[in-house]
């Protein structure tokens, strides 16, 4: 969603808070809306793309109307693909055929339009796939999954991760290769991104506390992290307003910088450096606690992404 985690808060807020009350087909039209006319307003791609290969698993990284990622993933061994949050379907349909892969299914991480808005068209264009998702919102749904419902894109495995707060629904998709110790990375929409969280949309401080605390943090330090937008370095600048003395956090702002300067994207990072920068995920930390002035991670959680909402950095 637009300002998942940035932008305008109380009005941003005040006005999501009206759409969401609206009954859901108009709601979801008014919202559709909006983001078509991100889409007609933009000149270009916010960042290029990326073709990165790894031992089992190739991702390639496709920018998406202003600042979101969609993430076409390829099973090495068999040519099967899956394409996460596709809401722009010309763009998968050619990186599909550029690369000579099979897609048959969509993993969807939650309902919001800039997520879940070209599900319908790409079936469309593609009858037979498979969507995945976790919210009965989400359009072209197929397969309704929980948190540990797995499958497999060809031989590469897929776990589900339910994380609910930004969305009620929302799902983030752990792959890993066949072999223990291989490719491992995580898809996580707009719960975890380099750097921040999602806003509290429809969820608590707690709920996101045990999203990022007890459920991502406890990956494999070496998982590679896939968010849906490019916030990093808005994110950062308010990591470092919480950790001033975080050289982690300085490091990892003059690396964005440079990668921004070239129109590539800051993603993936690892589950490893978000424990490193990332307030969110860092919320037992005392230097952390200490700038919330609370003694206690959920309350903690709560206080920095209420400031977040109205940080201008």
């Amino acid at each position: 969603m637009k300002d998942a985690s940035n932008g305008n808060s109380a009005i941003w807020l005040l006005l999501w808070e009206v759409i969401n009350s609206l009954p859901l087909g108009l709601s979801q039209g008014i919202t559709k809306l909006y983001f078509q006319a991100l889409t007609w307003k933009q000149q270009g791609f916010h960042s290029i793309q990326e073709h990165l290969e790894y031992n089992k698993m190739d991702v390639k990284i496709l920018p998406a109307l202003q600042d979101n990622y969609m993430y076409l993933i390829v099973d090495k061994a068999t040519k099967e693909a899956a394409i996460v949050d596709p809401v722009e379907p010309n763009t998968v349909m050619k990186a599909v055929q550029e690369h000579g892969v099979k897609l048959t299914m969509v993993l969807t991480t939650h309902h919001h339009w800039d997520h879940a808005g070209g599900n319908e068209n790409l079936v469309k264009m593609q009858p037979g796939l498979q969507v995945y998702g976790g919210d009965d919102r989400i359009g072209a749904l197929t397969t309704k999954v929980k948190h540990n419902t797995k499958f497999n894109i060809g031989r590469l495995n897929v776990q589900c991760l339910f994380t609910p707060c930004h969305t009620s629904g929302h799902i983030c998709y752990f792959v890993t290769a066949p072999e223990e110790g291989e490719d491992s990375a995580v898809f996580t929409g707009d719960t975890l991104f380099l750097g921040g969280c999602g806003r509290f949309f429809e969820g608590t401080a707690d709920q996101m506390h045990h999203a990022l605390i007890e459920v991502l943090s406890r990956l494999p330090n070496e998982t590679k992290v896939f968010c849906g937008h490019e916030y990093t370095l808005q994110n950062l600048k308010f990591a470092l307003h919480v950790e001033p003395e975080n050289e982690n956090v300085k490091e990892k702002i003059s690396w964005s910088k440079q990668r921004r300067q070239e129109g590539k994207p800051t993603v993936p990072s690892t589950i490893a450096e978000e424990k490193l920068y990332n307030p969110f995920m860092r919320v037992m930390e005392p230097a952390v606690m200490k700038h919330a002035n609370k003694t206690e991670p959920i309350e903690t959680m709560k206080a920095i992404r209420l400031e977040k909402d109205s940080f201008k950095g």
